[in-house]
């Protein structure tokens, strides 16, 4: 990806995320068909993890999930490592 793409597909990412994790806690709520935890967790990991992290709060979803709780700090710390050691090549 290009330098001048790349901040836009974060922020379209982070957005959709965002929205997922606020579309499934809304199914949650309806007692019908959920999004996958792994599709969460993917959605994060393609870079998607602030959007994770904010639907996790403001949709107070998964908050008492380990793996959602430690993965996704996790993650953004590996993403951030990621992005460091590129920019620096």
């Amino acid at each position: 990806m290009t330098n001048n793409v790349f901040p836009y597909y974060l922020i379209f990412i982070n957005i959709v995320t965002f929205l997922v994790y606020g579309i499934d806690k809304w199914k949650a709520k309806q007692g019908s068909w959920r999004i996958s935890e792994a599709t969460l967790l993917m959605l994060a990991v393609i870079g998607g993890t602030i959007g994770a992290l904010l639907g996790m709060q403001v949709w107070r979803h998964k908050t008492m999930h380990k793996k959602f709780k430690y993965g996704l700090p996790l993650i953004l710390l590996a993403q951030i490592a990621l992005i460091y050691l590129i920019s620096n090549n």
